[in-house]
């Protein structure tokens, strides 16, 4: 929609801010590589002269090579770097009323139209009347003949004046409506423009999914990375409980130089680059990762003027290959759910980026250089199927089972069946007084696996803290290591705030129709609307 190359264009004035900011590194490498060309062919032009001065020079000018060389590989550290310290220096918000468009209308310019045409003058047709001799010989009788052509001549004159005239009024007439048309389709267009803007506004404020994820997409494609960066991402909105879910690509670990350093040998008249060392180089890619995590959920939480999202899972995956098999692959590298007040309360210009996810309790690949995943938070594809694939959702509305509809019984056995589909011991069960099920459950899985605490809301409103400290004292008590509490409804921050770095798994409304479908072969919806 003509909206995403507006919005884009207002934001770039923010983008150019950024560049600015690198343009005295830019221009200072620039100069390093001014004066190697200079010095060469100030070598060059001296071929003629000693062979000594031109060895020097052209030493000179290999070294000022070199020198220029190093700058580039120092530019490029320092913006991987600073990824996330040049994110602080912009606004990312977009601002609709500056997308408005406010036509000024030119004055309008008729040009040579817009002067009448001069009329004949008599007097350049008019013959000079006989004097003297000449009126007395004849004269007289020649300038009467003399004028009748002349009057002749003159009344023709007044015609074509009179034709052309009109056909410049004419002309002039039509120029003047195509002006008040095109003035008419600037207006319109405008309007148009500036009621697409309003209504993508309204939308947005509104909470709409589709308009709330395309107006953070805006914000992170307005993001400026260096260009070998992929900058390739997925959005997903949950209004139930105001969550962001970002599946962004990461790159690999070759953005970070592996030369540590170029110089020149002089006596093999060759330039020769010392090796950064490895250690060094998953240091730099793990610090990299951490800033475009940090980065990403402050873009989105700094550009959220509207108070829509209190919680972002941010996943942060790599698009490659795996090097023992060949096979592409997609790890997750990084995995963090956060809200508006715990990350609000950061001084992101003064942290360390790995130190901050670790406070933030995110789960970080130990060995990201080798690929080594992590579990996310939270699958993207758990994310509302209503939203996904919402074609599909109309079109099997009235074959699904609303889950708000079902009975205690039935929904303490959907819960029970689902969990055994992913391959839980769910025999020992027991109701409890809210309308869910409480089951103390097993996962065979050896290391990994335990008892388990499971308990299931039947929720239409957002699920109440009290309820995850629940959860968290019933695991204690049964001495299980993990809790896990569905939902039909959604979460709040102050219950992933809690929940953070706890072995507590909050799966909200969207999360339990995703796992239904996928586990159980049971395609279902939360519909409230048939209850009102």
């Amino acid at each position: 929609m003509g909206i995403l190359k507006e919005l884009q264009r207002a934001h770039a004035r923010q983008v150019r801010a950024q560049r600015q900011a690198q343009a005295a590194a830019y221009r200072q490498h620039q100069q390093l590589r001014r004066e190697a060309e200079r010095a060469m062919k100030k070598a060059q032009r001296a071929a003629a002269v000693d062979e000594r001065e031109r060895k020097r020079l052209y030493a000179e000018a290999r070294f000022a090579e070199v020198a220029a060389m190093n700058a580039d590989l120092q530019l490029r550290l320092d913006a991987l770097e600073n990824l996330l310290a040049a994110t602080l220096e912009v606004d990312d918000h977009i601002d609709f009323s500056q997308l408005k468009k406010n036509v000024i209308h030119q004055p309008f310019d008729p040009g040579r139209l817009g002067a009448p045409l001069p009329p004949p003058d008599w007097r350049r047709f008019e013959p000079s009347p006989p004097a003297g001799l000449t009126k007395m010989f004849g004269g007289q009788t020649r300038y009467q003949q003399q004028l009748a052509v002349a009057r002749h001549a003159f009344a023709h004159a007044q015609a074509e004046h009179t034709t052309a005239e009109a056909e410049r009024q004419r002309k002039l007439a039509a120029m003047h409506q195509a002006y008040q048309r095109r003035c008419a389709k600037a207006d319109a267009d405008a309007a148009a423009h500036n009621a697409e803007i309003d209504r993508f506004a309204a939308a947005f404020v509104g909470g709409e999914p589709a308009v709330v994820v395309e107006y953070f997409s805006m914000v992170l494609g307005n993001s400026v990375y260096p260009d070998d960066f992929p900058q390739q991402y997925r959005l997903a909105y949950v209004p139930e409980s105001s969550q962001v879910v970002v599946e962004y690509h990461l790159p690999t670990l070759d953005v970070v130089p592996p030369v540590r350093e170029y110089r020149y040998v002089k006596v093999r008249d060759e330039i020769a680059s010392a090796a950064r060392p490895p250690k060094e180089i998953k240091e730099r890619y793990a610090n990299l990762v951490a800033q475009v995590t940090l980065r990403t959920v402050h873009e989105i939480f700094e550009a959220d003027r509207s108070g829509l999202v209190d919680t972002i899972v941010f996943n942060g995956i790599v698009d490659t290959t795996d090097p023992r098999t060949g096979a592409s692959v997609q790890p997750c590298l990084v995995t963090l759910r956060t809200t508006r007040t715990a990350f609000g309360g950061l001084n992101l210009g003064m942290v360390d980026p790995n130190s901050c996810l670790q406070h933030l309790n995110a789960s970080v690949s130990k060995r990201p250089a080798e690929l080594a995943p992590v579990r996310p938070v939270l699958e993207f594809d758990m994310v509302d199927k209503r939203f996904v694939d919402e074609v599909d959702v109309l079109a099997e509305l009235d074959q699904r089972p609303n889950l708000l509809k079902l009975s205690p019984t039935e929904f303490e056995s959907l819960v029970q069946n689902l969990f055994a589909k992913m391959g839980l011991d769910t025999k020992q069960t027991r109701p409890s007084r809210d309308g869910g099920v409480d089951c103390v459950a097993f996962d065979p899985r050896p290391i990994f696996g335990g008892k388990v605490v499971i308990q299931a809301k039947r929720y239409r409103s957002t699920v109440d803290v009290s309820s995850v400290r629940d959860l968290f004292g019933t695991v204690q008590n049964e001495g299980a290591s993990k809790g896990i509490l569905v939902t039909t409804s959604g979460f709040g921050p102050a219950s992933y705030e809690f929940a953070s770095g706890k072995p507590l798994e909050l799966i909200d409304g969207s999360n339990l129709l995703y796992l239904l479908a996928e586990h159980a072969e049971v395609k279902a919806r939360i519909d409230q609307s048939e209850l009102d």
